[in-house]
């Protein structure tokens, strides 16, 4: 149980508020919560749902007004669990209701708590409400879960039991235990195959969290072609996610804006960190929080911050962010999800090391750019003459061929002006030809896929140089010209 959570509720009911929302999609959690907060404030837990009425005393099913009517009867002290209320809060009459009784909760010591996975609640009701969200479960209370499940299991190897909770951080209490014992029926016992099946188990569970979905970080730092000043940025951070940074008087990483040319390597970053500092890769889909049709944005993008939050330390990838959120200026709901984005970017504690990426900086929020939601903004341009010959070098080496056997600096000369992604494609449409032709590559086969490519540069020169000119004086380039530092080596 969320101490933490207990805490607060305590906390708030002492200071006078006699309405709560407390929004979870874990119902039983919560009112296990509810009745240990109840129990120490010497109350009955009482609960009341639209199927079954109130569970003290003689009121049946019926609509919330009706509810309401009953818990004005209540005489005593009392916690009164309201569920699934954010199906309910649309009625003039109950919400009238409710608050002709919050006056008298006081005096009878009582108070209103409402449950729901996202509550909305009317205007009239905004400022008499006090908030809470239950987390997820944190590593020690799925450990107690685990142990009271494992009671039984015969087959325990001695460390799995805290791999299957790690494995399992970021599902409900419910889904975790359940995983658990298909996965120790799957494999026979509590082992590293158990701890893989819970990994499958939690991958399918949250296909169902529709802005939030786990990557597989197949890259490191050294598959990315160029970028040495970010490069040199991350390294210098990847030890400050500890305990030991703390006591320095570091704070958390919080994470980083990459900007630039399209193609060059900004989302190939956002994975190849995760897989160098061994975090797990989560992608925030901001059209599927906007657009899901079986959740509110709010609530979707409140259950992607949670799951984030339960497997820190973790990257969160965000992609082309300014398209996310390009309505921001003309829908109400766009920019209260956006508002409360903000607002958890500034002040999150966990963790979670967020890398956005976008391509028009025309689009992006301007309160998106404000110094304390990141910690650097990087600008990404198309790469140098060493850069690309670093790049066919990484992408040679990938499909097998050895790269000293080619001349790669005459080929990055001819391949002015192409990106990352262009001069990838130009190294597979080379092999194609050659394995079309059942021969080895050749050092001529880049060059005529290098002479067919059509750039970027070519088609969007001048929405580049805006970009170069934006970011002159506002980013951090995430590339050093060489030219530049043996200019000064030998000054």
């Amino acid at each position: 149980m969320s101490k933490a959570t207990a805490d607060e509720l305590r906390l708030l009911i002492r200071s006078g508020w006699r309405l709560i929302v407390l929004e979870t999609f874990e119902e039983d959690r919560a009112l296990a919560l509810l009745e240990k907060v109840a129990a120490a404030n010497e109350a009955p837990l009482v609960r009341w749902s639209l199927a079954s009425g109130l569970s003290a005393g003689k009121h049946a099913a019926g609509p919330l007004e009706a509810g309401l009517r009953g818990i004005e009867t209540h005489t005593g002290p009392a916690i009164f669990a309201l569920l699934d209320i954010h199906r309910l809060l649309d009625d003039p009459l109950a919400v009238r209701r409710l608050r002709e009784l919050l006056p008298s909760l006081a005096s009878r010591q009582q108070a209103v708590v409402l449950v729901g996975p996202a509550i909305d609640l009317p205007v009239e009701l905004v400022r008499e409400a006090g908030r809470l969200e239950l987390p997820l479960p944190t590593n020690a209370e799925l450990h107690a879960l685990f142990e009271r499940a494992l009671e039984k299991t015969a087959r325990r190897e001695p460390e799995a039991l805290d791999d299957a909770v790690r494995a399992a951080l970021g599902l409900t209490a419910a889904e975790a235990v359940r995983a658990l014992r298909r996965a120790c029926r799957v494999a026979g016992g509590l082992d590293g195959k158990a701890v893989a099946e819970i990994v499958r188990d939690k991958r399918r569970s949250l296909r169902r969290t529709p802005a939030l979905s786990f990557h597989d970080a197949a890259a490191d730092l050294g598959h990315v072609g160029g970028l040495s000043e970010l490069k040199r940025w991350l390294g210098e951070r990847r030890r400050a996610f500890g305990e030991e940074a703390r006591r320095f008087g570091l704070p958390t990483p919080r994470g980083l804006l990459l900007f630039g040319v399209q193609g060059c390597g900004k989302s190939l970053c956002a994975k190849a960190v995760a897989r160098e500092w061994r975090f797990p890769l989560l992608r925030l889909d901001l059209a599927s929080a906007f657009g899901g049709a079986t959740q509110s944005p709010e609530a979707a993008m409140r259950e992607a911050v949670q799951v984030a939050e339960s497997l820190a330390p973790a990257v969160l990838w965000i992609d082309e962010i300014e398209k996310g959120f390009a309505a921001t200026s003309t829908d109400a709901r766009a920019s209260r999800v956006f508002g409360s984005f903000l607002t958890w970017l500034a002040e999150k504690e966990a963790p979670v090391f967020v890398v956005a990426t976008a391509n028009d900086v025309a689009g992006i929020p301007p309160e998106l750019l404000r110094r304390g939601r990141f910690d650097e903004l990087f600008f990404v341009d198309l790469p140098s003459a060493a850069e690309r010959a670093e790049i066919l070098a990484i992408h040679l080496r990938q499909r097998g061929r050895d790269p000293t056997h080619y001349r790669l600096d005459e080929l990055a000369a001819q391949a002015e002006r192409l990106t990352g992604a262009e001069l990838e494609q130009a190294v597979i449409g080379a092999l194609f030809r050659a394995f079309e032709q059942s021969r080895e590559l050749e050092e001529e086969d880049i060059a005529n896929a290098l002479h067919e490519t059509v750039a970027l540069y070519d088609t969007y020169e001048e929405r580049i140089k805006e970009l170069r000119d934006w970011a002159r004086v506002r980013a951090r380039p995430a590339s050093v010209d060489p030219k530049l530092v043996d200019l000064f080596a030998r000054a």
